[in-house]
């Protein structure tokens, strides 16, 4: 937490130099939330390329399922014509198809992850937004009324222009204040949602070497399944 409120003092101090500038603290409020509604609207961007994302993976994993099952029929039939090395060959498609389908569930996984806390967080902030609407125009309507009442007062009981100039220096302070409390407590929001998972991965020789000594028993497996099952199927016809 140390990391995050430095990291919110260091934006607080920018934002109130930044609203500084504004001679009119209702320009500020205004100024304020226009920006807290674009990064809500960022916000919801990230959420579309998350699940853009996703559904990308999920037609990816739709063909590697239709092209396993595929390879597994042409495999049959490559025996039927006694091309055992098309067999294996066609099995060992099979087989890296099916490793890169395991693979793809492991990323949407995390992709649905990822978009469910990103969705969760919008809704956290779609409601500190609305809220800070709702309170920067009473701020606003508050603040109106008291410099309508300051200037009666000040024809009234003749203050000096630069007394004037002080307390409505303090009521913009005031309110620049509490309107910078809902953007700091917005922007730590965003801060401890964390960042988008990694998705690649780089395995290392020996696993590779793992991995198709792997492969390789299961094709070899599967070669003699295919075998047996044409043999007793032939050895039934033959009977019959």
């Amino acid at each position: 937490m140390g990391l995050i409120n430095r990291i919110s003092s260091l934006i607080q101090q920018k934002t109130n130099t930044l609203l500084d500038k504004f001679e009119d603290p209702k320009e500020a409020l205004d100024y304020s939330y226009q920006k807290q509604t674009e990064m809500l609207i960022k916000l919801r961007r990230s959420i579309a390329e998350v699940v853009t994302s996703r559904k990308r993976l999920e037609l990816q994993k739709d063909k590697l399922t239709d092209n396993v099952a595929k390879l597994q029929e042409e495999a049959g039939k490559a025996l039927d014509a006694n091309r055992e090395d098309l067999a294996r060959l066609a099995l060992e498609r099979k087989n890296a198809n099916s490793q890169q389908m395991q693979d793809l569930d492991k990323q949407i996984e995390s992709l649905k992850q990822e978009e469910s806390r990103l969705t969760e967080m919008e809704k956290r902030l779609s409601a500190k937004v609305e809220e800070f609407r709702s309170k920067k125009e009473v701020i606003k309507a508050q603040y109106t009324a008291a410099e309508a009442s300051v200037k009666v007062k000040e024809s009234v009981t003749g203050i000096s222009e630069e007394m004037t100039d002080v307390g409505m220096a303090m009521n913009r302070a005031e309110d620049k204040t509490e309107q910078m409390k809902a953007k700091a407590a917005a922007l730590d929001d965003m801060i401890d949602s964390g960042a988008l998972t990694d998705y690649t991965s780089d395995k290392d020789e020996i696993e590779k070497e793992l991995g198709k000594i792997s492969s390789k028993s299961s094709v070899d497996a599967e070669l003699e399944k295919l075998k047996s099952e044409r043999v007793s199927k032939e050895g039934g016809e033959s009977k019959a």
